[in-house]
């Protein structure tokens, strides 16, 4: 059985002899991803249903759905995003071809999560593999199942020349980290992050931070209550909340708060039923340990459980469950809930509400929900965050041709789509020149005069461009 080092050196060997150069073998290798996908899609699903008990149709839209949509864009359009890209030129360099070129960056680490074990660990590999790097995949260990299923798949289906996957715990994680690649991808926590960091520094290797962070939801202004309900309560106790783009928390005025509250719990009903554990359209928190979590963050704070409350241990549940009366100092507010607990908290004016916002982390995604487009655009260009999106959750991350990402402690860079091709690539500056205009280079040849330089100021200019047309 292979080390670890020795994994890398081979992915080295192989990414230095060219292979995964050429655009058929990219194309290749992501048809054979998407064979994997498809053919594969029932053990998919058994697999994410052990590990989180995901109900068939979240995990086929949110795990399987969004990686196929994904695979479809960038295989129709990643020969086109490796084309040369031509910049425009001054008088200086007019006869010159200038262009940017996107060249792979080498052996890359994408090191997955358990909430969507299958989409945050495939989603990035895509656009890895299209921009024509080797990849070494790092499952998530909290969820086993998915993680044992990729790595017995992907050797099946992709290049084992130029693709591996190491499973493993923290202290596997930790030892991969020793080695030298030339990108990491991480998407997790804030405190694992920064030791990703750490280990990265070693070699100056640069990162992608797929984090997250307390994402806000403000409702106010004239709104559709019944509607927002449902939007809200299905982005917020999808994957029973743990999902790093949820809405963490809710900020409205108490009028809107006191009519929120009986369609919320219409729309809970409604959506789970009267005995929401017995409902299989809910998922389960993934371990004890992160039951306990929740369940002491529940208990440590000082707001009034108004819907739900319920747990169970054995069966990992907790019932999908709001507080009101919480403060912004709140057990609550102190971190990520990462699971279905809604607090509410009271403002008394939208200004108020932004500047709550702006006082704390910047987001991985911002939500208001208003019938006012004035509201609308006052909280996107008052507030900063990863994403931003009016009136729905979540949804903003299903299109492939938006970048996905945080800003500040909710990440560093962005991927989907193009984006993702782009994190994966260098971006080479080229200049191709000849020997010609060698009289007017002379300008820049000692010995040096006010004259000379006067010139030569000129044809390097946007100036000296603009009056060239």
């Amino acid at each position: 059985m292979e080390t670890q080092r020795q994994v890398v050196d081979r992915l080295g060997s192989a990414f230095r002899s060219g292979i995964t150069i050429p655009e058929q073998f990219r194309q290749t290798q992501l048809t054979k991803l998407m064979s994997m996908i498809k053919d594969n899609e029932e053990r998919i699903l058994d697999a994410l249903h052990k590990d989180l008990a995901k109900p068939k149709f979240e995990a086929v839209m949110s795990e399987v759905d969004i990686v196929i949509n994904d695979l479809h864009h960038t295989i129709a359009n990643f020969t086109t995003w490796m084309q040369p890209e031509y910049v425009s030129k001054n008088l200086a360099t007019k006869l010159d071809d200038c262009s940017i070129r996107r060249e792979p960056l080498g052996v890359v680490l994408i090191i997955g999560a358990w909430n969507y074990p299958l989409q945050l660990t495939i989603l990035p590999m895509i656009g890895a593999i299209a921009a024509g790097n080797c990849v070494v995949i790092k499952p998530s260990d909290v969820s086993a199942v998915t993680g044992a299923l990729i790595a017995e798949l992907i050797p099946k289906y992709l290049s084992q020349e130029c693709y591996a996957v190491v499973c493993g715990d923290a202290e596997e994680t930790k030892a991969l980290l020793q080695n030298r690649f030339d990108h990491i991808f991480y998407t997790g926590s804030q405190p694992v992050a920064r030791t990703i960091l750490q280990a990265a520094a070693v070699h100056l290797t640069p990162v992608t931070l797929e984090l997250g962070g307390k994402c806000p939801c403000i409702i106010y202004g004239r709104v559709n209550i019944e509607a927002a309900a449902r939007r809200l309560v299905w982005a917020k106790f999808f994957n029973l909340g743990q999902s790093c783009v949820a809405p963490d928390y809710v900020l409205c005025s108490p009028a809107t708060r006191d009519a929120l509250l009986p369609a919320i719990r219409e729309v809970l009903e409604a959506f789970y039923g009267k005995e929401p554990q017995n409902c299989p359209d809910l998922s389960r928190i993934v371990t004890p340990r992160h039951w306990t979590r929740l369940m002491e963050l529940l208990k440590r704070s000082s707001g009034k459980v108004v819907v739900g409350g319920e747990s169970n241990l054995d069966d990992k549940y907790i019932a999908p469950t709001v507080v009101v009366d919480v403060a912004e100092d709140d057990a609550l507010m102190e971190e990520e809930i990462f699971g279905p607990i809604l607090p509410i908290l009271t403002v008394e004016s939208l200004e108020k509400g932004i500047d709550l916002i702006n006082r704390r982390e910047r987001p991985l995604a911002l939500y208001v929900f208003s019938d006012e487009s004035s509201v609308v655009t006052t909280v996107l260009e008052n507030t900063r965050s990863g994403g931003f999106c009016s009136n729905d959750g979540i949804v903003h991350m299903t299109l492939p041709t938006l970048p996905f990402g945080g800003v500040g402690a909710s990440g560093w860079g962005s991927y989907h789509g193009r984006w993702t091709f782009e994190t994966f690539s260098h971006q080479r500056a080229c200049m191709l020149r000849g020997w010609a205009l060698e009289r007017l280079n002379r300008l820049r040849y000692p010995p040096y005069s006010d004259n000379k330089l006067s010139w030569l100021r000129w044809t390097t200019s946007s100036k000296g461009s603009c009056s060239l047309m």
